[in-house]
């Protein structure tokens, strides 16, 4: 944000008000120089604010009083020198006398991109954006309420908006391109953890991490990061949606893994638009566990072979696959038994002219036809963004007392994302979570996923978790859960109930470990 100079107002009331000092008869400007001379002042260097409101929550039948925090710390070089403005806010609980006792959670969302906007308004937050029980939008702009599912009875809150989203920007002078990659996105927002963790003395207090989609990655990249850079050990991780082997999401030639991790999500998809056959119809986690290890075995298996498959074994494979995923045969064989994300968001419900949605596929909406192969939009992403991003403006004015007239860049354009220092072929995060939790055997990590996500699917996360590489002692220190909705679960109440409980009891779990 931009700021006037204090320095800049005083001059130019010495302008007005001193008129002696100026020449008896200045030459007129020419055509141009104002705007040049315009030109060559320096721009202004953001300033620190905050605005700090109290307010009070009742969950699960407690009130709790806790204060609000809209503000933004300016990142600086060791020697001073400004970098950028990161915004953020924070909600403590009042009345807490040891610091100790009491978690504090750093939750941000993914993108690469995004601002916290989601975690903060949909999932965590003491207020989110009204929805129906199954998460679907009410009339725009929307409304805000009390979030009953609000974390915050357990644990300090801390939304953060890195480099370039939400109302954080790098100062004048500095390329705003230094911090889109993975590893300066790491290093910017994992500083910031360690000044507010500073400034706020809570070092001694339990501490997690809560990222969503991208934000997952984040977060694996930070807990080795904030351990090995400034000693910092994490209680907890909670993963929702997550990605850290992008090879398991990203279609490519020559990359077969997105297909068997895609698989059970299309087989959950066409089960809630009622496209299975009715032997398949039933219970939906008896369906997916077939599908699952169909796609684990023979489906994986035929892949491999790839053009060696024998013909009547390929006939077989595309038959068992039509049938776990509501298309046709002949589709399936025309796409080489590999069906990608956006060609199925297309397809599964062309005959009826319509498309399902990318981040929740029980969403639908309509292209402009029914040709072609993939969809024009995601109907899932544009019914969770016009009312978070209304009342989230709304809401850190009015309620939190925040000014700014910026925009605030809820998904911002920080392409090209540099995967610097943690790519093969593609972004791998699993070993930096790996590191993080053999030299901390405490540190205990929760990954939450959605049936119905067609952007990270919830059989990559079981990939991911298999493969992680831990010693057998640790692996219970790692569990999953899935949820009936998509990435973002919370939009549906019965989840956000769910998630709610879970997150609440993990996070009392782990900080209660750590004090015995």
């Amino acid at each position: 944000m931009l700021v006037k100079s204090p320095l800049r107002i005083v001059f130019l009331l010495l302008l007005f008000l001193t008129p002696a000092l100026l020449p008896a008869e200045a030459p007129p400007a020419k055509p141009g120089e104002a705007k040049k001379e315009e030109e060559k002042k320096p721009p202004v260097m953001p300033e620190e604010r905050s605005s700090v409101t109290k307010h009070s929550i009742t969950l699960d039948g407690k009130k709790i009083d806790y204060t609000a925090t809209a503000a933004n710390y300016l990142m600086k070089d060791e020697d001073g020198t400004p970098k950028a403005s990161i915004f953020y806010v924070a909600y403590t609980r009042d009345g807490m006398k040891d610091p100790g006792d009491r978690p504090v959670t750093f939750s941000f969302n993914g993108g690469p991109g995004a601002a916290a906007v989601w975690v903060q308004m949909g999932a965590f937050g003491p207020r989110i954006v009204e929805r129906t029980d199954e998460g679907m939008s009410l009339p725009q702009p929307g409304r805000l309420v009390d979030n009953e599912f609000s974390i915050l009875d357990v644990t300090d809150l801390v939304f953060i908006d890195p480099v370039s989203t939400g109302y954080s920007r790098t100062v004048p002078g500095v390329d705003a391109k230094l911090y889109h990659g993975i590893r300066p996105d790491i290093e910017s927002v994992g500083e910031f953890i360690r000044l507010w963790t500073t400034r706020n003395e809570r070092w001694a207090s339990p501490k997690f991490l809560a990222g969503e989609s991208y934000g997952t990655t984040r977060s694996a990249g930070l807990s080795e990061f904030l351990q090995s850079r400034y000693g910092m050990d994490l209680n907890g991780i909670v993963l929702v949606s997550s990605v850290l082997n992008w090879q398991a999401i990203l279609f490519g030639p020559g990359n077969d893994m997105p297909y068997v991790s895609y698989l059970p999500t299309y087989a959950a998809s066409a089960w809630y638009h009622k496209k299975l056959p009715p032997e398949l119809s039933g219970d939906l986690e008896k369906t997916l566990r077939e599908v699952e290890n169909f796609a684990t075995h023979d489906y994986a298996q035929a892949l491999m072979e790839g053009d060696a498959l024998p013909a009547a074994r390929r006939q077989e494979i595309a038959t068992r696959v039509a049938r776990y995923t509501g298309l046709s045969v002949d589709y399936v064989l025309r796409a080489n038994l590999r069906i990608e994300i956006e060609r199925f968001c297309k397809e599964l419900l062309r005959s009826e002219g319509k498309i399902i949605g990318r981040l929740d596929s029980r969403f639908t909406g309509w292209d402009i036809d029914s040709a072609g192969e993939n969809p024009e939009y995601d109907p899932a992403s544009t019914a969770t963004d016009g009312p978070y991003v209304a009342m989230l403006n709304d809401y850190l004015r009015r309620e939190l007392g925040y000014k700014d007239d910026h925009i605030y860049e809820r998904l911002a354009q920080v392409f090209p994302w540099t995967t610097a220092g943690y790519e093969f072929r593609y972004p791998y995060l699993s070993e930096a979570l790996r590191q993080a939790m053999v030299r901390n055997p405490d540190l205990q990590v929760l990954v939450t996923s959605g049936h119905y996500d067609l952007a990270t699917p919830y059989f990559d996360a079981v990939h991911t978790a298999s493969h992680l590489g831990l010693p057998e002692a640790l692996r219970s220190h790692m569990k999953l859960t899935t949820y009936d909705a998509g990435h973002m679960m919370y939009i549906r109440r019965a989840d956000h109930q769910k998630l709610k409980k879970e997150i609440a009891d993990f996070i009392r779990a782990t900080s209660a470990a750590k004090r015995k």
